[in-house]
């Protein structure tokens, strides 16, 4: 029997590599973990977690400004970015610090560079070969870059979660999730924005309507938006740049940010010497997470898959892994219903079925707009604006969702659970929320809603 140094490696830090490793660890397994930035991956260090930190301010300034309208709250709330900035940094940057501990302390071996695959069961790290039962590749993805003149000018999501002065203009190009939560984030913040986006709407795979309704708000905002523009060129001039379309269209502006999406990291893997097979999407994988090399898995943003690339669902496929590694089931994956929350303000959520695939099978599932702002103004937060469209199914249950709201982040998830359990009109009348809330107001709709079951 082979002798190997580890029973399982990991290729990765983040959350799709360490809720498996931990509990691996636990079971009893020896697990390495081979990461060549800083341990945590990039939700942790440079994504969700510093943005949802940064966001807080702006939350808070944004829900007073509703206020003010009617004479209620008097002032402005200022963001001081410096202020935040370092905030961020006391908060953040321990983070990693603390996981590797977490590693230590539970017997994890952390083995610092980059990880290449020698065959199916060997790792290369440097000059050093280590060898496992099983591996997991969980290496992520990376923002995508544009190949134009002037590439060199164009910053990214990484760069704009640590800048330490906000420039007085800024130009994302994209209009996917990321560049409007940063670009509303940077015009509460008191910077002038702009958005050069190469189709005719923004965040593409949210409801149409509601991805519109955030557009609308930040212009009203006054950030600036141009559809239907290819960025062709970047160019300096003196201490600023100017950004070219294949239109005519120039934007002078202080700090570029290319936002056209992220891909997966793939390349310099060793995955060809491994017999591991790729698509532009990721690595493929089957419906128990195996590469076609079945003794190496793969999770989270790295593989090919058509559910939304976030960090619960790279968090549920690292759990899944270390089940099927322990020995606890040999099941196929089965995702539940995911909700996933554009962090603009308002924000925009969804769960279960899009309503652009329920409206192409309406002889088989109603779709309903529920204003549920207009009925809690005055018990929760004075957003009149808020409302959610629901999918319903021929037997009246909820099969999908889509938030509109200030709290929508939160809200998604009462709507998700009673998508997950299949709850009826019926068994929701047998449940107590606290009142008055959102959560109690938009159940209460509900109800009346999946009784219903009309479209309108």
């Amino acid at each position: 029997m082979t002798k190997f140094n580890y029973d399982v490696l990991f290729i990765g830090s983040g959350h799709a590599a360490w809720h498996a490793a931990l509990t691996l660890r636990q079971a009893g397994k020896s697990v390495a973990i081979v990461e060549e930035d800083l341990i945590a991956g990039t939700c942790t260090n440079y994504g969700c977690n510093a943005k949802i930190l940064l966001d807080g301010p702006a939350d808070i300034a944004h829900q007073a400004a509703a206020y003010r309208e009617n004479g209620i709250l008097t002032g402005e709330l200022k963001i001081n970015w410096e202020k935040l900035m370092a905030y961020k940094h006391q908060n953040i940057d321990p983070m990693h610090v603390g996981l590797a501990k977490a590693f230590e302390n539970s017997g994890i071996t952390l083995i610092d560079g980059h990880g290449q695959l020698q065959d199916a069961h060997t790792v290369k790290v440097d000059s050093d070969t280590y060898t496992a039962d099983n591996i997991v590749l969980a290496t992520g993805q990376r923002p995508a870059k544009l190949d134009i003149p002037g590439k060199a000018y164009l910053h990214d999501s990484r760069d704009f979660l640590s800048l330490p002065h906000l420039p007085n203009h800024i130009t994302f190009i994209g209009a996917g999730i990321i560049s409007l939560e940063f670009a509303d984030l940077a015009r509460q913040a008191g910077a002038a924005v702009t958005v050069i986006e190469f189709a005719d709407q923004a965040i593409r795979g949210f409801y149409a309507k509601y991805s519109a309704k955030v557009v609308t708000q930040l212009k009203e905002q006054g950030v600036d938006f141009h559809f239907k523009e290819a960025v062709s060129a970047v160019a300096k001039q003196d201490q600023r740049f100017q950004v070219s379309t294949q239109s005519g269209l120039t934007v002078t502006t202080d700090y570029v940010i290319d936002a056209t999406g992220r891909i997966p990291n793939t390349e310099q893997l060793g995955l060809d010497q491994a017999g591991i097979q790729t698509n532009r999407r990721g690595i493929i994988v089957d419906d128990h997470l195996r590469t076609t090399q079945p003794n190496i898995f793969a999770s989270g943003d790295v593989i090919d898959k058509t559910i939304p690339k976030l960090t619960p669902t790279a968090t549920f496929e690292s759990n899944y892994i270390a089940s099927q590694l322990i020995g606890l089931s040999q099941a196929p994956i089965q995702y539940p219903a995911i909700p996933s929350v554009v962090f603009t303000l308002p924000r925009i959520a969804q769960t279960g079925m899009s309503i652009a695939a329920a409206q192409k099978d309406t002889a088989h599932y109603q779709i309903q707009t529920i204003p549920y702002g207009q009925q809690m103004r005055f018990e929760t937060k004075n957003e009149s604006h808020a409302e959610m469209t629901i999918v319903t199914d021929q037997k009246h249950r909820l099969v999908g969702a889509t938030i509109y709201g200030n709290d929508a982040q939160d809200l998604i998830n009462t709507l998700t659970l009673i998508i997950d359990q299949q709850l009826t009109a019926d068994q929701l009348d047998q449940m107590i929320f606290t009142f008055p809330g959102a959560s109690a107001a938009i159940l209460d709709l509900l109800r009346v809603a999946m009784r219903q079951g009309s479209q309108h």
